[in-house]
């Protein structure tokens, strides 16, 4: 098993914003500047997936296992002889609020998954996390009712 997390603690965001950023898949592509497409298969919830797309690779079918609400969120891609799991986590802290990004490889060819996907991957996650972070803060701006 090969395994790679990333987090960071914001300030000023807040974590049901992050969510409905994480659960809008169809505009991934928005802030995810290495994919070519994304689309949810019915609802974002367990038993469900989404076709992602990434630039110069073929379209992969990704299955939501896992989902607890302004929490955690854990998707599955199978590939031959290994499956990639990306868990996606929200926790509140007296800092402010830590989001987690953690990628975990299992299977007999995890090593070969690691190499042509999987640390490209990981090593994305600052990036797409800070963009996801900049998407909130400007939601956040606009819904902001000044008094």
């Amino acid at each position: 098993m090969w395994v790679k997390s990333y987090s960071k603690i914001y300030q000023g965001v807040k974590k049901e914003t992050i969510w409905q950023i994480w659960a809008d898949v169809n505009n991934y592509v928005t802030w995810h500047d290495d994919l070519d497409s994304c689309q949810l298969v019915g609802d974002f919830r367990v038993g469900n997936y989404f076709l992602l797309k990434p630039k110069g690779a073929p379209t992969f079918k990704v299955f939501i296992t896992e989902l607890v609400q302004n929490k955690r969120f854990v998707d599955c891609t199978y590939f031959w002889g290994a499956k990639m799991y990306d868990i996606h986590e929200l926790e509140e802290t007296s800092e402010g609020l830590k989001i987690t990004s953690t990628i975990k490889v299992t299977g007999l060819l995890s090593f070969l998954w690691v190499k042509l996907v999987a640390k490209h991957v990981a090593n994305s996650a600052p990036k797409e996390m800070e963009e996801t972070v900049k998407l909130a803060m400007k939601a956040d701006e606009k819904t902001t009712v000044w008094i």
